[in-house]
Protein backbone atom coordinates (compact mmCIF):
# COMPACT_ATOMS: atom_id res chain seq x y z
CA UNK A 1 0.00 0.00 0.00
CA UNK A 2 1.16 3.50 -1.13
CA UNK A 3 0.51 7.07 0.43
CA UNK A 4 0.59 10.21 -0.74
CA UNK A 5 2.18 13.01 -0.01
CA UNK A 6 1.72 16.38 -1.10
CA UNK A 7 4.94 18.83 -0.63
CA UNK A 8 3.41 22.60 -2.58
CA UNK A 9 0.94 23.83 -3.63
CA UNK A 10 -0.04 22.15 -7.56
CA UNK A 11 3.36 19.44 -7.30
CA UNK A 12 2.53 15.93 -8.56
CA UNK A 13 1.86 13.09 -6.14
CA UNK A 14 5.15 11.05 -4.90
CA UNK A 15 4.91 7.56 -4.66
CA UNK A 16 6.39 5.62 -1.39
CA UNK A 17 7.11 2.23 -1.09
CA UNK A 18 5.14 0.79 1.55
CA UNK A 19 6.94 -2.83 2.29
CA UNK A 20 9.73 -4.38 4.73
CA UNK A 21 12.23 -1.10 3.93
CA UNK A 22 9.44 1.32 5.14
CA UNK A 23 9.37 0.82 9.10
CA UNK A 24 8.14 3.00 11.51
CA UNK A 25 7.31 5.65 9.08
CA UNK A 26 10.60 5.78 7.92
CA UNK A 27 10.79 6.19 3.97
CA UNK A 28 13.31 4.60 2.39
CA UNK A 29 11.91 4.91 -1.62
CA UNK A 30 10.45 7.29 -3.42
CA UNK A 31 9.09 6.87 -6.82
CA UNK A 32 8.79 10.54 -8.76
CA UNK A 33 9.00 9.72 -12.39
CA UNK A 34 6.79 10.46 -15.24
CA UNK A 35 5.37 13.43 -13.53
CA UNK A 36 6.41 16.45 -15.86
CA UNK A 37 8.13 17.90 -13.01
CA UNK A 38 10.57 21.01 -13.69
CA UNK A 39 12.22 21.03 -10.61
CA UNK A 40 13.18 18.27 -7.79
CA UNK A 41 10.07 18.83 -4.90
CA UNK A 42 12.10 19.82 -1.79
CA UNK A 43 9.76 17.74 0.39
CA UNK A 44 11.95 14.85 -0.87
CA UNK A 45 15.00 16.35 0.93
CA UNK A 46 12.95 16.14 4.18
CA UNK A 47 13.30 12.37 3.98
CA UNK A 48 16.63 11.84 5.48
CA UNK A 49 16.67 8.16 5.41
CA UNK A 50 15.67 8.07 1.88
CA UNK A 51 18.01 4.92 0.05
CA UNK A 52 16.17 4.97 -3.87
CA UNK A 53 14.72 7.88 -5.23
CA UNK A 54 13.19 7.80 -8.80
CA UNK A 55 12.84 10.97 -10.83
CA UNK A 56 13.54 9.48 -14.51
CA UNK A 57 11.37 11.12 -17.92
CA UNK A 58 10.21 14.48 -16.15
CA UNK A 59 11.55 18.02 -17.01
CA UNK A 60 14.03 18.62 -14.50
CA UNK A 61 16.75 21.09 -15.16
CA UNK A 62 18.94 21.20 -12.29
CA UNK A 63 19.88 19.36 -9.17
CA UNK A 64 19.21 21.64 -6.17
CA UNK A 65 22.45 21.98 -3.03
CA UNK A 66 19.74 20.49 -0.72
CA UNK A 67 20.59 16.97 -2.66
CA UNK A 68 23.08 16.51 0.22
CA UNK A 69 20.88 15.76 2.89
CA UNK A 70 20.23 12.21 1.61
CA UNK A 71 23.34 11.19 3.53
CA UNK A 72 21.61 7.50 2.71
CA UNK A 73 20.81 7.15 -0.74
CA UNK A 74 22.08 4.43 -2.76
CA UNK A 75 20.05 5.03 -5.62
CA UNK A 76 19.22 7.95 -7.67
CA UNK A 77 17.66 7.78 -11.54
CA UNK A 78 17.63 11.39 -12.94
CA UNK A 79 17.29 9.95 -16.68
CA UNK A 80 15.75 11.44 -19.20
CA UNK A 81 15.73 15.21 -18.18
CA UNK A 82 16.98 18.34 -19.24
CA UNK A 83 20.08 18.40 -16.94
CA UNK A 84 23.19 20.30 -18.32
CA UNK A 85 24.92 20.54 -15.42
CA UNK A 86 25.91 18.62 -12.06
CA UNK A 87 26.08 20.64 -8.74
CA UNK A 88 29.02 20.42 -6.34
CA UNK A 89 26.78 19.10 -3.62
CA UNK A 90 26.15 15.73 -5.59
CA UNK A 91 29.77 14.85 -5.12
CA UNK A 92 28.82 14.37 -1.33
CA UNK A 93 26.50 11.30 -1.51
CA UNK A 94 29.05 9.11 -0.25
CA UNK A 95 26.59 5.98 -0.21
CA UNK A 96 25.54 6.62 -3.72
CA UNK A 97 25.65 2.83 -5.42
CA UNK A 98 24.21 3.27 -8.29
CA UNK A 99 23.10 6.56 -10.72
CA UNK A 100 21.52 7.26 -14.11
CA UNK A 101 21.95 10.19 -16.08
CA UNK A 102 21.19 9.33 -19.52
CA UNK A 103 19.42 10.92 -21.94
CA UNK A 104 20.13 14.15 -20.42
CA UNK A 105 22.13 16.70 -22.40
CA UNK A 106 24.90 17.05 -19.73
CA UNK A 107 27.99 18.75 -20.43
CA UNK A 108 30.87 16.29 -20.13
CA UNK A 109 32.81 19.23 -17.90
CA UNK A 110 29.85 18.80 -15.40
CA UNK A 111 30.73 14.89 -15.28
CA UNK A 112 33.68 15.79 -12.99
CA UNK A 113 31.17 15.46 -9.92
CA UNK A 114 30.58 11.83 -10.50
CA UNK A 115 34.47 11.33 -9.85
CA UNK A 116 33.87 12.08 -5.92
CA UNK A 117 31.01 9.17 -5.47
CA UNK A 118 33.35 6.76 -4.36
CA UNK A 119 30.88 3.82 -3.45
CA UNK A 120 29.86 3.98 -6.90
CA UNK A 121 28.85 0.37 -8.22
CA UNK A 122 26.46 1.56 -11.42
CA UNK A 123 26.80 4.74 -13.78
CA UNK A 124 24.74 5.02 -16.24
CA UNK A 125 25.12 7.81 -19.30
CA UNK A 126 23.42 6.43 -22.02
CA UNK A 127 23.05 9.15 -24.91
CA UNK A 128 24.55 12.14 -23.46
CA UNK A 129 26.50 13.30 -26.00
CA UNK A 130 29.85 11.98 -24.25
CA UNK A 131 32.80 12.42 -26.87
CA UNK A 132 35.40 11.23 -24.19
CA UNK A 133 34.76 9.97 -20.81
CA UNK A 134 36.50 12.18 -17.85
CA UNK A 135 39.41 10.59 -17.10
CA UNK A 136 39.47 11.33 -13.70
CA UNK A 137 36.14 8.88 -13.84
CA UNK A 138 38.24 5.92 -14.23
CA UNK A 139 40.95 6.94 -12.41
CA UNK A 140 38.98 7.62 -9.13
CA UNK A 141 35.93 5.00 -8.96
CA UNK A 142 37.58 1.53 -8.20
CA UNK A 143 33.78 -0.24 -7.07
CA UNK A 144 32.66 0.13 -10.73
CA UNK A 145 30.86 -3.10 -11.75
CA UNK A 146 28.70 -1.63 -14.38
CA UNK A 147 29.25 1.17 -17.03
CA UNK A 148 26.80 2.31 -19.55
CA UNK A 149 27.83 4.31 -22.40
CA UNK A 150 25.31 3.48 -24.97
CA UNK A 151 24.83 5.99 -28.03
CA UNK A 152 27.93 8.51 -27.60
CA UNK A 153 30.67 9.96 -30.18
CA UNK A 154 33.39 7.64 -28.47
CA UNK A 155 35.95 6.51 -30.32
CA UNK A 156 37.96 5.08 -27.74
CA UNK A 157 38.30 4.52 -23.81
CA UNK A 158 40.74 5.88 -21.99
CA UNK A 159 43.83 3.76 -21.13
CA UNK A 160 42.81 4.66 -17.67
CA UNK A 161 40.05 2.15 -17.61
CA UNK A 162 42.18 -0.58 -16.62
CA UNK A 163 41.63 0.54 -13.36
CA UNK A 164 38.43 -0.66 -13.61
CA UNK A 165 39.68 -4.00 -12.30
CA UNK A 166 36.12 -4.50 -10.91
CA UNK A 167 34.00 -3.96 -14.01
CA UNK A 168 31.24 -6.76 -15.10
CA UNK A 169 29.52 -4.93 -17.77
CA UNK A 170 30.20 -2.27 -20.10
CA UNK A 171 27.94 -1.16 -22.97
CA UNK A 172 29.33 0.89 -25.67
CA UNK A 173 26.79 0.20 -28.58
CA UNK A 174 26.13 3.22 -30.99
CA UNK A 175 29.65 4.76 -30.89
CA UNK A 176 32.51 5.40 -33.38
CA UNK A 177 34.71 2.60 -32.37
CA UNK A 178 36.70 1.75 -35.49
CA UNK A 179 39.04 -0.68 -33.45
CA UNK A 180 38.41 -2.54 -30.50
CA UNK A 181 39.03 -0.84 -27.47
CA UNK A 182 42.31 -3.35 -26.11
CA UNK A 183 41.87 -1.94 -22.56
CA UNK A 184 38.93 -4.39 -22.10
CA UNK A 185 41.56 -7.09 -22.40
CA UNK A 186 43.09 -6.79 -18.97
CA UNK A 187 39.65 -6.70 -17.54
CA UNK A 188 39.20 -10.17 -16.26
CA UNK A 189 36.03 -9.88 -14.19
CA UNK A 190 33.69 -8.23 -17.26
CA UNK A 191 30.89 -11.02 -18.00
CA UNK A 192 29.35 -8.66 -20.71
CA UNK A 193 30.55 -6.64 -23.59
CA UNK A 194 28.10 -4.89 -26.17
CA UNK A 195 30.23 -3.26 -28.70
CA UNK A 196 27.24 -3.26 -31.18
CA UNK A 197 26.39 -1.15 -34.07
CA UNK A 198 30.57 0.17 -34.04
CA UNK A 199 32.37 -0.07 -36.93
CA UNK A 200 34.98 -2.92 -35.59
CA UNK A 201 36.86 -4.45 -38.27
CA UNK A 202 39.06 -6.98 -35.81
CA UNK A 203 38.80 -8.67 -32.54
CA UNK A 204 42.20 -9.12 -31.05
CA UNK A 205 43.52 -12.25 -29.84
CA UNK A 206 43.58 -10.90 -26.31
CA UNK A 207 39.96 -11.25 -26.49
CA UNK A 208 40.58 -14.74 -25.16
CA UNK A 209 41.93 -13.60 -21.86
CA UNK A 210 38.59 -13.14 -20.31
CA UNK A 211 37.46 -16.11 -19.37
CA UNK A 212 34.70 -14.69 -17.53
CA UNK A 213 33.08 -13.65 -20.52
CA UNK A 214 29.38 -14.78 -20.67
CA UNK A 215 27.58 -12.51 -23.36
CA UNK A 216 29.63 -10.69 -26.10
CA UNK A 217 27.62 -8.34 -28.51
CA UNK A 218 29.45 -7.08 -31.95
CA UNK A 219 26.72 -7.22 -34.35
CA UNK A 220 26.54 -4.57 -36.95
CA UNK A 221 30.24 -4.11 -37.16
CA UNK A 222 32.74 -4.95 -39.89
CA UNK A 223 33.96 -7.78 -38.94
CA UNK A 224 35.42 -10.26 -42.03
CA UNK A 225 36.74 -13.14 -39.50
CA UNK A 226 37.11 -13.76 -35.49
CA UNK A 227 39.77 -14.92 -33.47
CA UNK A 228 40.35 -18.79 -32.49
CA UNK A 229 41.78 -17.69 -29.17
CA UNK A 230 37.78 -16.75 -28.46
CA UNK A 231 37.44 -20.38 -27.48
CA UNK A 232 39.04 -19.74 -24.29
CA UNK A 233 36.06 -17.74 -23.43
CA UNK A 234 34.87 -20.81 -21.88
CA UNK A 235 31.97 -19.03 -19.68
CA UNK A 236 30.22 -18.03 -23.01
CA UNK A 237 26.72 -18.45 -23.29
CA UNK A 238 25.36 -15.93 -25.67
CA UNK A 239 27.31 -14.51 -28.80
CA UNK A 240 26.01 -12.12 -31.28
CA UNK A 241 27.58 -11.65 -34.66
CA UNK A 242 24.67 -10.35 -36.95
CA UNK A 243 25.33 -8.21 -40.01
CA UNK A 244 29.22 -8.65 -40.28
CA UNK A 245 31.33 -9.73 -43.41
CA UNK A 246 31.70 -13.38 -41.89
CA UNK A 247 32.63 -16.03 -43.79
CA UNK A 248 32.90 -19.40 -41.42
CA UNK A 249 33.73 -19.53 -37.77
CA UNK A 250 37.00 -20.77 -36.35
CA UNK A 251 36.40 -24.17 -35.61
CA UNK A 252 37.98 -23.68 -32.54
CA UNK A 253 34.58 -22.57 -30.85
CA UNK A 254 33.67 -25.96 -30.84
CA UNK A 255 34.82 -26.06 -27.47
CA UNK A 256 32.57 -23.60 -26.14
CA UNK A 257 30.29 -25.81 -24.94
CA UNK A 258 27.57 -23.22 -22.54
CA UNK A 259 26.23 -21.79 -25.81
CA UNK A 260 22.73 -21.23 -25.72
CA UNK A 261 22.24 -18.09 -28.13
CA UNK A 262 24.34 -16.96 -31.00
CA UNK A 263 23.72 -14.27 -33.92
CA UNK A 264 24.86 -14.84 -37.45
CA UNK A 265 21.93 -13.05 -38.96
CA UNK A 266 23.16 -10.71 -42.22
CA UNK A 267 26.55 -13.04 -42.67
CA UNK A 268 28.02 -14.25 -45.71
CA UNK A 269 27.50 -18.09 -45.02
CA UNK A 270 25.97 -19.89 -47.61
CA UNK A 271 25.94 -22.97 -45.40
CA UNK A 272 25.45 -23.47 -41.62
CA UNK A 273 28.70 -23.83 -39.98
CA UNK A 274 29.12 -27.49 -38.63
CA UNK A 275 29.93 -26.48 -35.24
CA UNK A 276 26.61 -25.55 -34.82
CA UNK A 277 25.19 -28.64 -35.12
CA UNK A 278 27.74 -29.61 -32.27
CA UNK A 279 26.43 -26.62 -29.94
CA UNK A 280 22.87 -29.02 -28.36
CA UNK A 281 22.53 -26.70 -25.41
CA UNK A 282 21.60 -24.30 -27.98
CA UNK A 283 18.14 -22.31 -27.02
CA UNK A 284 18.25 -19.31 -29.69
CA UNK A 285 19.58 -19.52 -33.12
CA UNK A 286 19.36 -16.42 -35.71
CA UNK A 287 20.62 -18.01 -39.54
CA UNK A 288 18.64 -15.15 -41.09
CA UNK A 289 19.81 -13.46 -44.76
CA UNK A 290 22.98 -15.80 -44.56
CA UNK A 291 22.22 -17.18 -48.28
CA UNK A 292 20.87 -20.82 -47.40
CA UNK A 293 19.68 -23.06 -49.76
CA UNK A 294 19.64 -25.90 -47.31
CA UNK A 295 20.32 -27.61 -43.46
CA UNK A 296 22.51 -29.98 -42.41
CA UNK A 297 21.49 -33.12 -41.62
CA UNK A 298 23.08 -33.17 -38.33
CA UNK A 299 20.83 -30.33 -37.42
CA UNK A 300 18.23 -31.88 -36.24
CA UNK A 301 20.68 -32.48 -33.12
CA UNK A 302 19.28 -29.25 -31.98
CA UNK A 303 16.59 -30.45 -30.06
CA UNK A 304 16.91 -27.79 -26.92
CA UNK A 305 16.34 -24.78 -29.56
CA UNK A 306 13.30 -22.35 -28.76
CA UNK A 307 13.69 -20.12 -31.16
CA UNK A 308 15.10 -20.40 -35.11
CA UNK A 309 14.99 -17.81 -38.03
CA UNK A 310 15.66 -18.68 -41.29
CA UNK A 311 14.28 -16.13 -42.77
CA UNK A 312 15.21 -14.39 -46.11
CA UNK A 313 17.27 -17.73 -47.67
CA UNK A 314 16.80 -19.16 -50.50
CA UNK A 315 15.00 -22.64 -49.32
CA UNK A 316 12.72 -24.01 -51.56
CA UNK A 317 11.20 -26.33 -49.10
CA UNK A 318 10.37 -26.34 -45.11
CA UNK A 319 13.64 -28.79 -44.28
CA UNK A 320 12.37 -31.88 -42.61
CA UNK A 321 14.69 -31.53 -39.74
CA UNK A 322 13.18 -28.40 -38.47
CA UNK A 323 10.06 -30.71 -37.47
CA UNK A 324 12.33 -32.83 -35.17
CA UNK A 325 12.78 -29.96 -33.05
CA UNK A 326 10.54 -30.49 -30.54
CA UNK A 327 10.36 -27.96 -28.07
CA UNK A 328 10.62 -24.78 -30.97
CA UNK A 329 8.36 -21.81 -30.12
CA UNK A 330 9.59 -19.75 -32.83
CA UNK A 331 10.16 -20.71 -36.41
CA UNK A 332 10.90 -17.83 -38.60
CA UNK A 333 10.74 -18.81 -43.02
CA UNK A 334 9.34 -15.76 -44.06
CA UNK A 335 11.20 -14.11 -47.16
CA UNK A 336 12.11 -17.77 -48.94
CA UNK A 337 10.64 -19.88 -51.82
CA UNK A 338 8.72 -22.81 -50.07
CA UNK A 339 5.73 -23.53 -51.77
CA UNK A 340 4.84 -26.43 -49.57
CA UNK A 341 4.99 -27.30 -46.01
CA UNK A 342 5.69 -30.75 -45.01
CA UNK A 343 2.65 -32.80 -43.02
CA UNK A 344 5.23 -33.47 -40.24
CA UNK A 345 5.07 -29.91 -39.35
CA UNK A 346 2.16 -30.90 -36.75
CA UNK A 347 5.38 -32.84 -34.77
CA UNK A 348 6.27 -28.77 -33.47
CA UNK A 349 3.61 -28.46 -30.32
CA UNK A 350 4.63 -26.06 -29.00
CA UNK A 351 5.43 -23.56 -31.97
CA UNK A 352 3.88 -20.41 -30.58
CA UNK A 353 4.99 -17.78 -33.58
CA UNK A 354 5.31 -19.25 -37.40
CA UNK A 355 6.25 -16.61 -40.11
CA UNK A 356 5.78 -17.65 -43.57
CA UNK A 357 5.40 -14.29 -45.42
CA UNK A 358 6.66 -13.92 -48.62
CA UNK A 359 7.05 -17.67 -49.67
CA UNK A 360 5.46 -19.13 -53.27
CA UNK A 361 2.45 -20.40 -51.64
CA UNK A 362 -0.19 -21.09 -54.36
CA UNK A 363 -2.79 -21.76 -51.71
CA UNK A 364 -3.47 -21.24 -47.77
CA UNK A 365 -0.82 -23.68 -46.42
CA UNK A 366 -3.28 -26.10 -44.20
CA UNK A 367 -0.83 -28.29 -42.96
CA UNK A 368 -0.27 -24.74 -39.95
CA UNK A 369 -4.08 -25.77 -39.03
CA UNK A 370 -2.26 -29.00 -37.22
CA UNK A 371 -0.35 -26.51 -34.64
CA UNK A 372 -2.82 -26.37 -31.74
CA UNK A 373 -0.31 -23.89 -29.87
CA UNK A 374 0.05 -21.56 -32.43
CA UNK A 375 -0.59 -18.17 -31.45
CA UNK A 376 0.95 -15.87 -33.90
CA UNK A 377 0.67 -16.61 -38.23
CA UNK A 378 2.07 -14.53 -40.08
CA UNK A 379 1.72 -15.15 -43.89
CA UNK A 380 1.28 -11.70 -45.97
CA UNK A 381 2.16 -12.35 -49.14
CA UNK A 382 4.39 -8.84 -49.67
CA UNK A 383 6.16 -10.75 -53.18
CA UNK A 384 5.40 -13.82 -54.92
CA UNK A 385 2.13 -15.67 -55.69
CA UNK A 386 -1.51 -14.18 -54.00
CA UNK A 387 -3.62 -16.47 -51.26
CA UNK A 388 -7.34 -15.85 -52.78
CA UNK A 389 -8.60 -17.78 -49.21
CA UNK A 390 -8.88 -18.28 -45.98
CA UNK A 391 -10.11 -21.96 -45.37
CA UNK A 392 -13.15 -22.27 -42.25
CA UNK A 393 -11.22 -24.54 -40.62
CA UNK A 394 -8.79 -21.94 -39.47
CA UNK A 395 -10.99 -21.99 -36.68
CA UNK A 396 -8.67 -24.76 -35.28
CA UNK A 397 -6.45 -22.75 -34.14
CA UNK A 398 -7.90 -21.59 -31.06
CA UNK A 399 -4.96 -20.10 -29.15
CA UNK A 400 -4.28 -18.17 -32.06
CA UNK A 401 -4.15 -14.27 -31.08
CA UNK A 402 -2.93 -12.65 -34.01
CA UNK A 403 -3.10 -13.24 -37.90
CA UNK A 404 -1.49 -11.66 -40.40
CA UNK A 405 -2.76 -12.23 -43.77
CA UNK A 406 -1.89 -8.76 -45.39
CA UNK A 407 -1.05 -7.86 -48.84
CA UNK A 408 -2.75 -11.05 -50.53
CA UNK A 409 -5.98 -11.50 -52.95
CA UNK A 410 -8.55 -12.38 -50.23
CA UNK A 411 -12.03 -11.02 -51.32
CA UNK A 412 -13.65 -12.35 -48.49
CA UNK A 413 -12.82 -13.94 -44.76
CA UNK A 414 -14.04 -17.16 -43.27
CA UNK A 415 -16.93 -16.93 -41.01
CA UNK A 416 -15.03 -19.05 -38.53
CA UNK A 417 -12.87 -16.05 -37.23
CA UNK A 418 -15.60 -15.28 -35.08
CA UNK A 419 -15.60 -18.39 -33.11
CA UNK A 420 -11.66 -17.49 -32.06
CA UNK A 421 -11.97 -16.59 -28.87
CA UNK A 422 -8.55 -15.58 -28.02
CA UNK A 423 -7.91 -13.55 -31.42
CA UNK A 424 -6.92 -9.84 -31.17
CA UNK A 425 -5.16 -8.61 -33.80
CA UNK A 426 -6.14 -9.66 -37.78
CA UNK A 427 -4.32 -7.88 -40.42
CA UNK A 428 -6.47 -7.60 -43.69
CA UNK A 429 -4.59 -4.50 -45.53
CA UNK A 430 -3.80 -4.69 -49.30
CA UNK A 431 -6.56 -7.05 -49.92
CA UNK A 432 -9.79 -7.06 -52.19
CA UNK A 433 -12.05 -7.72 -49.33
CA UNK A 434 -15.85 -6.36 -50.25
CA UNK A 435 -17.83 -6.80 -47.19
CA UNK A 436 -16.68 -8.40 -43.58
CA UNK A 437 -18.81 -11.81 -42.08
CA UNK A 438 -21.19 -10.59 -39.71
CA UNK A 439 -19.55 -13.55 -37.35
CA UNK A 440 -16.97 -11.09 -36.76
CA UNK A 441 -18.80 -9.29 -34.25
CA UNK A 442 -18.23 -12.25 -32.24
CA UNK A 443 -14.60 -12.08 -31.85
CA UNK A 444 -14.63 -10.33 -28.98
CA UNK A 445 -11.17 -10.70 -27.90
CA UNK A 446 -10.07 -8.25 -30.90
CA UNK A 447 -8.09 -5.61 -29.95
CA UNK A 448 -6.72 -4.78 -33.16
CA UNK A 449 -8.58 -4.82 -36.99
CA UNK A 450 -6.59 -3.56 -40.39
CA UNK A 451 -8.26 -2.82 -43.09
CA UNK A 452 -7.36 -0.30 -45.49
CA UNK A 453 -6.41 -0.45 -48.90
CA UNK A 454 -9.32 -3.07 -49.70
CA UNK A 455 -12.91 -2.81 -51.10
CA UNK A 456 -15.29 -2.11 -48.57
CA UNK A 457 -18.07 -0.05 -48.54
CA UNK A 458 -20.02 -1.35 -45.90
CA UNK A 459 -19.16 -2.24 -41.99
CA UNK A 460 -21.36 -4.83 -40.06
CA UNK A 461 -23.78 -3.11 -38.16
CA UNK A 462 -23.30 -4.99 -34.85
CA UNK A 463 -19.58 -4.02 -35.04
CA UNK A 464 -19.47 -1.70 -31.88
CA UNK A 465 -20.36 -5.11 -29.74
CA UNK A 466 -16.10 -5.81 -30.15
CA UNK A 467 -15.78 -3.46 -26.63
CA UNK A 468 -11.90 -4.48 -26.64
CA UNK A 469 -11.20 -2.76 -29.93
CA UNK A 470 -8.88 -0.20 -29.81
CA UNK A 471 -7.18 -0.24 -33.57
CA UNK A 472 -9.53 -0.32 -36.26
CA UNK A 473 -8.09 1.32 -39.78
CA UNK A 474 -10.14 1.83 -42.90
CA UNK A 475 -8.15 4.10 -45.15
CA UNK A 476 -8.17 3.29 -49.04
CA UNK A 477 -11.85 1.86 -49.10
CA UNK A 478 -14.08 3.03 -51.05
CA UNK A 479 -16.56 3.27 -47.78
CA UNK A 480 -20.28 4.19 -47.94
CA UNK A 481 -22.05 3.16 -44.51
CA UNK A 482 -20.15 4.74 -42.39
CA UNK A 483 -19.40 7.17 -44.93
CA UNK A 484 -15.40 7.95 -45.27
CA UNK A 485 -15.87 11.59 -43.43
CA UNK A 486 -17.33 9.53 -40.22
CA UNK A 487 -14.06 6.74 -40.86
CA UNK A 488 -11.45 9.30 -40.54
CA UNK A 489 -12.71 10.45 -37.43
CA UNK A 490 -11.55 7.26 -35.78
CA UNK A 491 -13.95 4.15 -33.37
CA UNK A 492 -15.19 6.38 -31.13
CA UNK A 493 -17.37 7.98 -34.29
CA UNK A 494 -17.78 5.34 -36.36
CA UNK A 495 -19.23 3.15 -33.18
CA UNK A 496 -21.64 6.72 -32.48
CA UNK A 497 -22.61 6.45 -35.99
CA UNK A 498 -23.41 2.45 -36.15
CA UNK A 499 -25.70 2.52 -33.45
CA UNK A 500 -27.76 5.36 -34.63
CA UNK A 501 -28.35 3.44 -37.41
CA UNK A 502 -29.21 0.24 -35.57
CA UNK A 503 -31.12 2.44 -33.23
CA UNK A 504 -33.06 4.06 -36.50
CA UNK A 505 -33.53 0.38 -38.11
CA UNK A 506 -34.98 -0.76 -34.76
CA UNK A 507 -37.18 1.93 -35.01
CA UNK A 508 -38.39 1.71 -38.18
CA UNK A 509 -38.83 -2.27 -37.55
CA UNK A 510 -41.32 -1.35 -34.62
CA UNK A 511 -43.38 1.01 -36.91
CA UNK A 512 -43.59 -1.27 -39.67
CA UNK A 513 -44.75 -4.07 -37.20
CA UNK A 514 -47.75 -1.70 -35.92
CA UNK A 515 -48.65 -0.86 -39.22
CA UNK A 516 -49.01 -4.80 -40.25
CA UNK A 517 -50.85 -5.22 -37.13
CA UNK A 518 -53.49 -2.13 -37.99
CA UNK A 519 -54.14 -3.55 -41.58
CA UNK A 520 -54.95 -6.48 -40.20
CA UNK A 521 -57.43 -5.94 -37.41
CA UNK A 522 -59.11 -3.01 -39.79
CA UNK A 523 -59.86 -6.52 -42.04
CA UNK A 524 -57.90 -5.78 -45.25
CA UNK A 525 -56.36 -9.32 -45.04
CA UNK A 526 -53.17 -10.74 -44.41
CA UNK A 527 -50.33 -8.44 -44.99
CA UNK A 528 -48.40 -11.03 -47.39
CA UNK A 529 -51.79 -10.39 -49.32
CA UNK A 530 -51.30 -7.19 -49.05
CA UNK A 531 -47.75 -7.04 -50.55
CA UNK A 532 -49.28 -9.08 -53.66
CA UNK A 533 -48.27 -6.89 -56.66
CA UNK A 534 -52.07 -5.80 -58.55
CA UNK A 535 -52.54 -7.01 -62.11
CA UNK A 536 -53.40 -4.44 -64.49
CA UNK A 537 -57.31 -4.07 -64.87
CA UNK A 538 -57.96 -6.30 -61.67
CA UNK A 539 -59.58 -4.90 -58.22
CA UNK A 540 -58.09 -5.19 -55.29
CA UNK A 541 -59.49 -7.22 -52.63
CA UNK A 542 -61.23 -4.83 -51.21
CA UNK A 543 -62.61 -3.03 -53.96
CA UNK A 544 -64.40 -6.55 -54.72
CA UNK A 545 -65.69 -6.30 -50.58
CA UNK A 546 -67.58 -3.63 -50.99
CA UNK A 547 -68.14 -3.66 -54.48
CA UNK A 548 -72.21 -2.48 -55.00
CA UNK A 549 -74.56 -2.39 -58.09
CA UNK A 550 -74.84 1.69 -59.21
CA UNK A 551 -78.10 2.82 -60.31
CA UNK A 552 -80.05 -0.29 -60.32
CA UNK A 553 -77.95 -1.75 -62.86
CA UNK A 554 -77.23 -5.37 -62.40
CA UNK A 555 -73.75 -6.94 -61.73
CA UNK A 556 -71.40 -8.85 -64.70
CA UNK A 557 -72.17 -11.89 -65.40
CA UNK A 558 -76.54 -11.49 -63.92
CA UNK A 559 -79.53 -11.48 -65.74
CA UNK A 560 -82.47 -9.00 -65.72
Amino acid sequence: MSKDIKSVEHSPKIHQRNDPQHVNDRTFFIDASNQSLTAIPLEIFTFTELEEVHLENNQIEEIPQEIQRLKNIRVLYLDKNNLRSLCPALGLLSSLERLDLSYNPIFSSSLLVVSFLHALRELRLYQTDLKEIPVVICKNLHHLELLGLTGNHLKCLPKEIVNQTKLREIYLKRNQFEAFPQELCVLYNLEIIDLDENKIGAIPEEIGHLTGLQKFYVASNNLPVLPASLCHCSQLSVLDLSHNLLHSIPKSLTELRKMTEIGLTGNRLEKVPYLICRWTSLHLLYLGNTGLHRLRGSFRRLVNLRCLDLSQNHLDHCPLQICALKNLEVLGLDDNKIGQLPSELGSLSKLKILGLTGNEFLSFPEEVLSLASLEKLYIGQDQGFKLTYVPEHIRKLQSLKELYIENNHLECLPVSLGSMPNLEVLDCRHNLLKQLPDAICQAQALKELLLEDNLLTHLPENLDSLVNLKVLTLMDNPMEEPPKEVCAEGNEVIWKYLKEKRNRNIMATKIQAWWRGTMVQKGFGKFGELLKPRKKGKTSPKDKKGKKDVKGKPGKGKKK
